[in-house]
């Protein structure tokens, strides 16, 4: 079978796994660079699954996997999160394996964990040439599954105190890859003890992180 339509059919069968409350796991992605790809590694996805499964009724494998950007095994895993501080390089290998991934049905969601902007923008630029970060509208069905978040992102952690921006790549008419800036999710996601947010911020965070996996894996619908 042809690897495209092979990978296609894995990502059929993954999100239909979802759609029917069956286990399945999801990834972080390691990239060169010098940029901490680890960052928030600890509790941050591992909160954000626990809830998604406790509220959402999912299944979602408690442990993350990870996953290098050129390797085959990301065709394994339907679902990709991506954060850190600082540089970020994708090799000319690495980029074609990350956009092969992505047209076959893959999702990427980066959080920006302050530092990592300029850097992303520019390595998104040898996976897609030809496409552009655009601001996702605030109507778009990522802000609206279960929870509504009719302003867009919510401002989890401070930066340089600049409003949150949810940008995408979008490819004939899907949404591939998904940018929360200046938002910072992951901090929210964290254990309460380690930023000291307030329940109501974190809330917040995990509400949107749970719309986002639903987003991906039940095509918009709940």
């Amino acid at each position: 079978m042809h690897k495209k339509l092979l990978t296609i059919f894995i990502f059929i069968i993954s999100i239909s796994a979802f759609a029917q409350n069956s286990s399945f796991q999801i990834a972080i992605l390691k990239y060169n660079g010098g940029g901490d790809w680890y960052a928030n590694l600890e509790t941050s996805l591992p909160n954000l699954i626990e809830f998604t499964n406790r509220n959402l009724g999912t299944k979602i494998a408690n442990e993350q996997a990870l996953v290098e950007a050129g390797s085959s095994e990301l065709f394994d895993y339907p679902f990709v999160h991506m954060t850190g501080h600082g540089n970020v390089v994708f090799s000319n290998d690495e980029a074609e394996n990350l956009r092969n991934y992505l047209m076959a049905g893959g999702f990427l969601h980066i959080d920006d964990n302050y530092g990592m902007d300029p850097f992303i923008r520019r390595e998104l630029k040898k996976v897609f040439p030809n496409e552009e970060l655009v601001e996702i509208p605030y109507n778009h069905p990522i802000y609206h599954q279960k929870y509504d978040f009719n302003n867009g992102l919510p401002k989890i952690h401070e930066h340089e105190g600049n409003a949150p921006q949810g940008l995408g790549i979008i490819v004939e008419g899907r949404l591939l890859v998904f940018y929360s800036y200046e938002s910072d999710l992951g901090d929210g996601w964290e254990d309460p003890e380690i930023h000291n947010d307030s329940e109501a911020t974190r809330l917040k965070a995990f509400r949107m992180g749970a719309n986002i996996l639903s987003f991906v894996f039940l095509g918009g619908e709940l």
